[in-house]
């Protein structure tokens, strides 16, 4: 083998090593990541397994929008990473009124979220029922209100646990778009 073949070969291959580092070190950890939807809680929106990619930098330099699908550490047990709606903020007062969503008394206007019925269970979400968020945490709800476990069961997301903002649906092709 030639010099310059050995070269252009070695070239490549610590091209790639290099490639393959920083995807993994830097960039997964801190830019984007993809994660691969486990439950319906989100139909449909998300379907059971939909591989979608979040960005993971966006809510160091802003902060959530009601309306925002996020991925966060599970309240209950930050080994797991859940996926759900930003419904209500810090200091709102949320509400579960007849299928839609009331914040400090008054409906919802986000597109979002008035696309979706959300039904009254839980100790967070029973009719008739205001629940003001806590400072430091939002208010979650899965699009798919009847099989979903989020915040009307468990309570509170603090800011802490945000992981980023989904943003993209990769996989399967055929369902291949932006996420609002």
């Amino acid at each position: 083998m030639n010099s310059a073949l050995k070269q252009a070969i070695q070239e490549w291959v610590e091209s790639i090593v290099i490639a393959f580092v920083l995807a993994m070190f830097i960039i997964r950890p801190f830019f984007v990541e993809a994660f691969k939807i486990p439950t319906g809680s989100m139909r449909p929106t998300l379907q059971e397994g939909d591989r979608i990619l979040v960005n993971k930098l966006i809510y160091r330099f802003k902060e959530p929008e009601r309306g925002d699908i996020i991925v966060f550490r599970y309240p209950l047990n930050p080994k797991r990473d859940f996926i759900k709606r930003l419904v209500a903020k810090g200091k709102e007062k949320v509400e579960i009124r007849e299928g839609r969503i009331l914040i400090n008394g008054r409906e919802v206007e986000n597109e979002n979220l008035k696309r979706f019925y959300y039904y009254n269970y839980g100790r967070y979400g029973k009719r008739g029922v205001e629940v003001e968020v806590p400072e430091g945490h939002y208010f979650v709800l899965g699009d798919n209100s009847v099989v979903s476990r989020d915040s009307r069961y468990w309570g509170f997301v603090p800011r802490k646990n945000l992981l980023g903002k989904a943003f993209l649906i990769y996989w399967p092709p055929s369902r291949i778009r932006i996420l609002h």
